[in-house]
């Protein structure tokens, strides 16, 4: 790969040049190969993102930059008793299909994977071997995409694994199917996943993705996820992700997704563990009449942060879209929402909405909101708004005046607000998982 350093590199960058040089060679197609080098040339010419890119003004990278977390090049030897204690606190507690992720590669001893006709599950490195008309077209268009995201690109360089999901036409998946990404804590290293969801026309699924880290303190890791998602015609996903990282980990996750005509997406995104969380979701409405809402609700606290950044692409006409992000910031936190939504020439008759609702417990706590609109049509309806403020000092003296303490009061109360996004979530199963997890952090906060 020395080719790369033909031309200037920016200097965090070079780590990663060398880890690339010295991987491991396996035997991966051409095509694959090109991408990768494409990537990390890519990110060697990009660098880091800082405060000056608008996107990326509220995420402090500068430990990333110091202190490099460089791929492994194998999965290190992990306590399987362990990660099963974590998982079962983890999953749903009925029986679903399961694929668990081990350090960003598939661990087919803790997954649970039953076959069905017209479903296929499975790792993505299973999938570049078995199914690779599904997965060469997402990777390379995703290739040429991450031109302007410097994360994308040296996720395309570094994947190891992910996930694949693909359901066919006319396939109602009715039971969740649960994605579970665990980082083992027994090394510092960079977790880079690469997956992909197609739904074919007519089809329905419910996916739930969980990313959690060892829940004692351990060395500090890096997740670098990306995830496509494919809607076809009439299709309908349901997808919701929990993040319980561990005390030290980065996190940042990308999401792209693509509606076709009269498909319907429900994304939510449940926030809560992690010293530095971005989720960044891009919706590409491509077909009339496609309905998107995108949710989420994050609670961060300490010296941690959490950024929501959202862009909801309306290209056609009769496209529908919501969102509601609440967040919570306590102590020295900062939590962050960026919303973008864009309305072309031609998607006429847009119903657009974006609401924003945050809650600072402390004088210290920050956060900061930023809905947009960029509208290009006249016969639309868009709105957006944004709010943040302390919790009810009447709701407070209320809950006080009946017996019940200061803190757990407070705790009643912040409950009760994020709730209302995790209710958001239309399954069942899921949302009692949710809001089950939420309890159990809120129970952890300090008086």
């Amino acid at each position: 790969m020395s080719a790369i350093l033909d031309f200037p590199v920016r200097p965090e960058a070079r780590p990663y040049i060398e880890a690339f040089d010295h991987r491991a060679v396996t035997a991966e197609p051409d095509w694959l190969v090109r991408d990768r080098r494409r990537g990390l040339s890519r990110f060697a010419e990009l660098g880091f993102p800082n405060r000056k890119s608008e996107s990326w003004r509220y995420l402090d990278l500068q430990p990333l930059e110091k202190r490099p977390l460089i791929p492994a090049h194998a999965a290190p030897e992990a306590d399987e008793a362990g990660l099963r204690e974590r998982l079962a606190g983890l999953s749903l507690p009925e029986r679903a299909r399961r694929l668990v992720l081990v350090d960003g590669r598939f661990a087919p001893g803790l997954s649970i994977m039953e076959p069905r006709p017209g479903l296929w599950l499975g790792s993505m490195a299973q999938a570049l071997r078995e199914r690779p008309d599904l997965v060469r077209p997402a990777i390379e268009q995703a290739a040429a995409d991450a031109a302007a995201h410097p994360f994308a690109a040296l996720n395309t360089a570094f994947f190891a694994d992910g996930f694949v999901l693909e359901v066919a036409p006319g396939i109602d998946i009715e039971r969740p199917i649960e994605i579970v990404h665990l980082a083992s804590g027994a090394t510092s290293a960079s977790l880079h996943t690469r997956s992909l969801v197609v739904l074919g026309a007519g089809s329905r699924a419910n996916l739930l993705e969980i990313y959690a880290g060892p829940t004692a303190n351990g060395p500090a890791y890096w997740r670098n996820d990306i995830v496509a998602l494919r809607v076809g015609e009439g299709a309908e996903l349901n997808r919701a992700v929990l993040v319980e990282e561990s005390a030290e980990a980065l996190h940042l996750a990308q999401t792209d997704i693509m509606l076709r005509a009269g498909a319907r997406f429900a994304g939510f995104a449940l926030l809560l563990r992690g010293r530095r969380l971005r989720h960044e979701a891009n919706v590409a409405i491509d077909g009339e009449g496609a309905q998107c809402r995108l949710d989420g609700a994050y609670l961060v606290t300490g010296s941690d942060e959490t950024n929501i950044v959202t862009e909801i692409d309306h290209r056609v006409a009769g496209g529908h879209s919501s969102e509601l992000i609440k967040g919570v910031a306590a102590d020295r936190a900062h939590g962050a929402f960026q919303g973008r939504i864009i309305v072309r020439e031609h998607a006429q008759k847009t119903d657009a909405h974006q609401l924003s609702r945050n809650l600072i417990i402390g004088e210290r706590a920050v956060i900061d909101t930023k809905p947009e609109l960029e509208i290009y049509a006249d016969d639309v309806k868009c709105s957006h708004g944004a709010s943040v403020g302390d919790l009810d000092e009447a709701a407070l003296f209320y809950l006080r005046a009946r017996g019940i303490s200061a803190e757990e009061a407070r705790r009643m109360l912040i409950d009760g607000f994020l709730r209302e996004a995790v209710e958001t979530v239309e399954d069942l199963a899921t949302r009692t998982h949710l809001l089950r997890h939420l309890a159990r952090r809120l129970a952890d906060l300090e008086g």
